[in-house]
């Protein structure tokens, strides 16, 4: 992936959810979890995650639909009120300061391919997973996979994600 294609825009079918993610995501997950098969009704999810902050809305403001999540935790779907398509999800850790976005969503979704696929350990059974992009069974240690920026750039949010997980536990 590289800075030059950004900013990049998305959008659900109809239309009414339209969105500019500003730069680069801090990582791209495919996630082969029982719960993103569930949800996306395929065999993985694919999800940019970037700052809030660096996804602006240039339309129509989502639903947010409360869902559950593996870790107990629960997340928020963002989904078009009109035709239901999911552009992204806010989870528990970071809440509504990290978005995950649909790649699917955007108008080029070419141009964010994973950087890592993630529980593996329940991916189907026909997907082929050879080649140069990481596999984990389940999770693994950002600060090993991360690039340096990416990780600055979390370090940066940190204060307010904190913040907010200090409101939660009240």
């Amino acid at each position: 992936m590289t800075t030059s294609v950004f900013p990049l825009e998305g959008g659900c079918d109809c239309g009414h959810i339209r969105y500019r993610m500003q730069t680069t995501p801090l990582v791209v997950h495919c996630c082969h979890c029982r719960w993103c098969q569930r949800e996306s009704g395929t065999a993985f999810a694919l999800n940019a995650m970037i700052e809030a902050g660096q996804v602006l809305n240039l339309g129509g403001e989502p639903d947010m639909v409360d869902t559950p999540s593996n870790s107990g935790a629960g997340q928020q779907i963002a989904r078009c009120p009109h035709c239901s398509i999911a552009v992204w999800s806010n989870y528990a850790g970071a809440g509504p300061l990290m978005k995950f976005v649909r790649v699917g969503t955007l108008d080029q979704p070419d141009h964010l391919p994973p950087d890592m696929h993630i529980f593996t350990l329940s991916k189907q059974p026909w997907v082929n997973l050879v080649g140069d992009i990481p596999v984990f069974t389940e999770y693994y240690d950002r600060n090993q996979h991360w690039s340096a920026s990416s990780l600055a750039r979390r370090a940066a949010l940190l204060p307010q994600i904190e913040a907010y997980q200090a409101t939660r536990k009240k």
